[in-house]
C-alpha cells in the first residue's frame, strides 16, 4: 500500500455524497463517479458493505430528498473535503506560519471549538456577570437572555 490515495484504504464524505446524488437520479452515472474519484468496482462494493458508508450515502439522500439540491448543500460537501487539503497545507513546511495559523483558527471555529466569553450558568438561559467597582461600591450586573439588571449606585466625587 505504498503511496496509494486515499481511497484506496477509506471512502470520503464527497464520494458518499455523489453517490447519494446518483442513487436520487440528479447525478452523475455510478461509472462517472467511479472514474471521478479514480476508483474501482471493487472498492465500491468494499463500501457497500461498510455500514458507516451506508447510512452516510442515506443521510445525504434523505437530505437531497428533503432540501432540494441546494447551494449550501454543494457548499457543506466541498468545504468537508477542503478540510483534508486544509490538513495538508497546515503540515507543509513551505506553507508560512501565518497561513497555518489562519488555517488552525478557521477550523477551530468551523468546529465551534472556540473559547467562549465569561460566561455563568446562572439561570436556564446561562448569562454574563459584570462586576462594576464605584469607589469602594462593589455592584454586580448580570445579563441573562439578552435582558440586564439595572444597577443603581450615586455617583462619588473624589
Amino acid at each position: 500500500m505504498d503511496n496509494l490515495p486515499l481511497h484506496h484504504t477509506k471512502w470520503s464524505d464527497r464520494l458518499a455524497f455523489d453517490i447519494a446524488l446518483t442513487l436520487e437520479g440528479s447525478g452523475e452515472t455510478l461509472q462517472e463517479v467511479i472514474g471521478r474519484h479514480q476508483i474501482s468496482s471493487t472498492d465500491v462494493l468494499s463500501f457497500n458493505a461498510d455500514p458507516i458508508f451506508l447510512k452516510k450515502v442515506d443521510a445525504y439522500r434523505e437530505e437531497i430528498r428533503s432540501k432540494g439540491m441546494t447551494f449550501k448543500l454543494k457548499a457543506r460537501a466541498q468545504a468537508e473535503e477542503l478540510l483534508t487539503t486544509s490538513w495538508m497545507l497546515i503540515h507543509d513546511s513551505a506553507v508560512s506560519p501565518a497561513v497555518k495559523a489562519d488555517l488552525i483558527k478557521s477550523t477551530v471555529k468551523w468546529a465551534g471549538l472556540e473559547p467562549k466569553g465569561e460566561v455563568t450558568n446562572e439561570g436556564n438561559g446561562g448569562g454574563v456577570r459584570i462586576n462594576i467597582n464605584l469607589g469602594g461600591q462593589q455592584h454586580a450586573v448580570q445579563i441573562i437572555d439578552n435582558q440586564s439588571e439595572v444597577v443603581d449606585a450615586t455617583p462619588i466625587e473624589h
